[in-house]
């Protein structure tokens, strides 16, 4: 385990994780902690003995989001430069070719429900909220929310969560598909993990390739997506994964799969 600024950074065997360490502001973001998951993703999409990254929040929350006490108080430029460094990792999120769950308990506000959404896939507690709570303070949507909410619900049901501020129950996200999976709070962690380890053991270079081309669709014409599955399908097809499949398939086994 490493203890870096205001993120808990653990090696769980094949699974990293990381969680946001700063319980007595419900995690609120720093530029520690935006730091500090940089570097930690950053590491683990070249650490072959990573294959998932889990996301997670001590306390009683996953996270406020912007830091409630600053505000007000900051410059255009300061405001600026920082939601600059909030970019850099939500694209380093997307970038990563190995997937990212969000762990999500208690609550996940503002541009902390976007650091969730941002991820490939979102387990939560049955009683954790999600919160778009910018319009409550004067502000608009940051840390790419305007652009990751209406993919998930729609630009209607987006505009309505950003405009009411109103929090959002898990229970609703899951029923509208932005949520992968449900529990109580007692057992997210245990389900979490186990979920983890079941991806942390299949195919990783093609859990990564596949993550990349499912988020290009979103930009992307159908011609365009065609073309880059031709192209690293041609790359699939040599990987030692691909044959260890072909193996188990035809010996009526279990895939032991190695992420390569």
């Amino acid at each position: 385990m490493k203890d870096m600024e205001h993120v808990v950074v653990e090696k769980l065997g094949p699974v990293l994780s990381l969680t946001l360490n700063r319980p007595e502001s419900l995690n609120a973001f720093s530029p520690e902690m935006i730091l500090g998951l940089k570097d930690a993703i950053r590491n683990a999409g070249t650490d072959e003995d990573v294959q998932v990254i889990v996301l997670s929040g001590a306390g009683r929350a996953f996270s406020a989001g912007g830091d409630v006490k600053g505000m007000g108080q900051a410059r255009g430029i300061e405001v600026y430069e920082h939601i600059g460094k909030l970019n850099e990792l939500i694209l380093l999120i997307k970038e990563t070719e190995k997937p990212i769950i969000a762990a999500v308990h208690g609550f996940a506000a503002g541009a902390g429900a976007n650091l969730a959404f941002a991820c490939d896939l979102i387990v939560a507690a049955e009683n954790s909220k999600f919160a778009l709570s910018f319009s409550q303070v004067g502000l608009i949507s940051d840390g790419g929310g305007s652009y990751l909410l209406p993919q998930l619900v729609g630009p209607h049901l987006a505009k309505q969560f950003f405009f009411t501020a109103e929090p959002i129950p898990a229970e609703r996200l899951y029923q509208l598909g932005a949520i992968n999976f449900l529990y109580p709070l007692e057992s997210l962690q245990e389900e979490t993990m186990k979920f983890a380890l079941t991806l942390a053991h299949g195919p990783g270079r093609a859990f990564g390739k596949q993550k990349k081309l499912v988020d290009l669709s979103f930009t992307s014409s159908l011609e365009e997506v065609l073309e880059q599955e031709r192209l690293l399908q041609t790359l699939m097809v040599e990987t030692e994964d691909h044959q260890e499949g072909i193996s188990a398939f035809k010996e009526k086994r279990k895939p032991a799969f190695k992420g390569k």
